[in-house]
């Protein structure tokens, strides 16, 4: 059994308020034209296909596209797709039954009553049956009234949850079927967390809240996952974070983007993951130094990667951004690091003020509730910071 894993497509994304849908239509043609010729069993995308909730007109059209393209192939190859976070469960749900007798496969929503359960698609080959479990984006709060008071608390006892109530629990699986699991949910590995990006950085709680610990799935054959931007494993190899297909924030300069491609052999075995590099139509990249040592660089083939430029003169050019644009196509950013902008970020630091924990979170309260904390509340606050500060001396 050989699959494509996808996800964080974000179709409908700016970079820096350019319009990026001739790059995604260009990188989804690419994946198209790797489905024809690898012949994979199955296409997974784990979410976040579009980029707002309310994705334009152009987003939509964009993914139809590649949809269409994807089902003329034959023979048929299945697709299986969740929602991510960024994802309207509602608006991805439209024309679920007509996708399905297509063989492209949603599961936008966690089940919600008593009688719903996770979707399964189960594929075969020469070496038996491989069942795909469909688990979208969710918060405790999406199942919390599925489970006794106090069970579901936050996003690890969700999952761990779920995973129970669907008999998907370290134990609970068939011996002999092969199990892959599609989530879009911020995974950890104990303490240790995935590597993260600039585009990505605004998805994830405060604190880690959202965290789940990949315990939780590493009994499945593999685990397709979907939400972090780049390609990376989480606690073991078949655990994995394929990545964005297109390069989303100047942080992502260094990524090699590609498709995942997974073969499941018998049960038992380890899957073989490959890539398949997927090549921009234009790079994200950075450029550093004098503004005549950066002009000097551009050329006919680099002129038209989108750019961050840093520029080093200590005495400022005059329109320096003009400057740019007239050698280069798509200027993200302009920064300067000089004396002088090191000496103003050294006095900002130098006039900060500290601010005990109590007070930035009474400020953080009021900002989110927009109340003040009663006695009561302020009093259990001075309560448990006093146990913590008392744990660490």
């Amino acid at each position: 059994m050989r699959f494509f894993h996808l996800s964080d497509l974000h179709i409908g994304k700016q970079l820096h308020y350019y319009n990026l849908k001739e790059n995604q239509r260009a990188v989804l043609r690419q994946i198209v034209a790797r489905a024809e010729e690898y012949r994979p069993d199955a296409v997974l995308i784990s979410g976040d296909i579009f980029d707002k909730s309310v994705p334009s007109g152009e987003a939509y059209l964009i993914f139809d596209e590649f949809l269409n393209q994807l089902a003329a192939l034959e023979p048929r190859i299945p697709v299986l797709m969740i929602a991510g976070n960024h994802d309207s469960p509602q608006r991805l749900s439209y024309a679920k039954e007509f996708l399905e007798r297509n063989e492209i496969y949603l599961s936008a929503l966690p089940p919600f009553d008593e009688g719903e359960h996770l979707k399964c698609v189960t594929l075969a080959d020469e070496w038996g049956t491989v069942r795909f479990f469909l688990m979208p984006f969710l918060k405790p709060g999406y199942i919390r009234h599925l489970f006794e008071e106090g069970t579901v608390t936050d996003y690890h006892s969700a999952v761990e949850q779920l995973l129970l109530r669907e008999g998907l629990q370290k134990g609970q699986l068939e011996s002999g079927t092969r199990n892959v699991l599609l989530s879009h949910q911020f995974y950890v590995n104990g303490t240790k967390r995935p590597e993260q990006c600039d585009s990505e950085q605004q998805s994830f709680q405060i604190g880690g809240i959202d965290s789940v610990d990949a315990s939780l799935v590493e009994h499945f054959d593999y685990v397709a996952l979907g939400h972090i931007h780049g390609p990376q494993q989480v606690k073991a190899p078949h655990i994995r974070y394929c990545g964005t297909p297109l390069k989303y924030s100047v942080s992502e300069e260094n990524h090699e983007k590609s498709i995942t491609l997974v073969t499941l052999a018998e049960k038992g075995t380890p899957p073989r993951i490959e890539t398949i590099p997927l090549q921009p139509l234009q790079e994200v990249r950075r450029e550093r130094g004098l503004l005549a040592e950066v002009l000097s660089r551009a050329t006919e083939e680099n002129c038209h990667d989108f750019l961050s430029v840093t520029i080093t003169d200590e005495k400022e050019p005059y329109h320096p951004k003009e400057q740019l644009e007239e050698r280069y196509d798509f200027v993200l950013e302009l920064r300067v690091d000089n004396r002088r902008t090191r000496s103003l970020l050294e006095q900002e630091e130098e006039t900060e003020v500290y601010q005990d924990p109590l007070t930035v979170f009474a400020s953080f309260y009021q900002e989110m509730r927009g109340q003040t904390m009663s006695e009561e509340e302020e009093a259990w606050l001075q309560k448990l910071l006093g146990q913590e500060l008392g744990a660490c001396e």
